[in-house]
């Protein structure tokens, strides 16, 4: 009875160390990225394939572009995969990205209520419809959140011409209260709201108030098109140039933070950028529609 359970034993702690070994050996990347590409539908489709394709499971942390750009400057994570160039550009500039890699690109589109009251349908530079938005001092909701839609819709006011004021704002990040600063209409307290909150929040807010924002095309289609009820919102300024939505993808320079798994890194970024992974983004479809348009084909 002795010489089994000594058997038994020996059978358990062999399988114990088996599985333990197994588990350790996984490889796991740490990416972050922005709230659209995950919001949207696409990384569902993507993760599996790529670990299908080489084993690696990828771990992701989905925020603000601002946010999952900090993750990278604090060598938090391997890969950071987000919207906002000149942000990015500046990432790899400062040394805590090796090289951006563009990877698809998508727009950005003004949405609000179908009556329309500052009279936007038909524009295509966002400038201008911004600038009517805040002549009709009709309500309009911003992320407010340091995203990549948030550093866009900045820009977009500046480019109006109108006053502007720097404000700051407290907003959650990993549990921790930060402040961030940004510019924003001056004296638009009784239309203007900054909410601090993530794409699709501030569409289904902008909803319930019948009120003007501004959204990557993807998220607006998700919501529009993917969602039981349907958003009742409308694309009224879309195209042009200031409207453009390109997303990189930058791995963290190992140099900087030594923990950083660039080969893991790197195997993610050749496989997104290889045909196999543009031709994915590229047949990605809600509702029959295209989402994202790759850029490294």
């Amino acid at each position: 009875m002795k010489k089994k359970m000594a058997i038994w034993l020996g059978v358990f702690f062999l399988l114990g160390g088996f599985t333990g070994n197994v588990y350790s050996a996984e490889k796991v990347l740490k990416m972050s990225t922005t709230t659209s590409t995950q919001s949207s539908g696409l990384l569902d489709v993507l993760l599996p394939e790529f670990a299908k394709d080489t084993g690696i499971q990828v771990k992701v942390i989905a925020k603000g572009t601002g946010a999952a750009i900090r993750d990278g400057e604090d060598g938090n994570v391997d890969v950071i995969f987000v919207h906002a160039k000149s942000r990015e550009d500046k990432f790899v500039a400062d040394g805590f990205g090796t090289k951006r890699y563009p990877v698809m690109h998508n727009d950005f589109v003004i949405i609000g209520p179908a009556a329309d009251p500052a009279a936007i349908k038909g524009i295509s530079d966002g400038a201008q419809a911004f600038k009517k938005i805040a002549a009709a001092e009709v309500p309009f909701i911003s992320r407010g959140d340091d995203s990549g839609t948030h550093t866009k819709e900045q820009s977009l006011w500046e480019k109006s011409g109108i006053a502007l004021t720097t404000h700051t704002q407290k907003i959650v990040d990993k549990g921790k209260e930060k402040e961030i600063s940004y510019k924003m209409p001056a004296n638009s307290k009784a239309w203007y709201m900054s909410i601090g909150q993530g794409m699709g929040k501030t569409i289904t807010f902008a909803e319930e108030k019948q009120a003007y924002t501004m959204t990557d095309r993807g998220t607006y289609i998700k919501y529009k098109y993917g969602k039981t009820p349907a958003v009742d919102l409308e694309i009224l300024s879309e195209g042009g140039d200031a409207l453009a939505n390109p997303y990189g993808i930058i791995p963290v320079n190992p140099a900087k933070y030594p923990q950083i798994q660039n080969d893991l890194a790197m195997q993610f970024v050749n496989w997104i950028i290889s045909e196999r992974g543009q031709k994915l983004i590229g047949g990605y479809r809600l509702e029959g529609k295209q989402l994202f348009f790759p850029d490294a084909m």
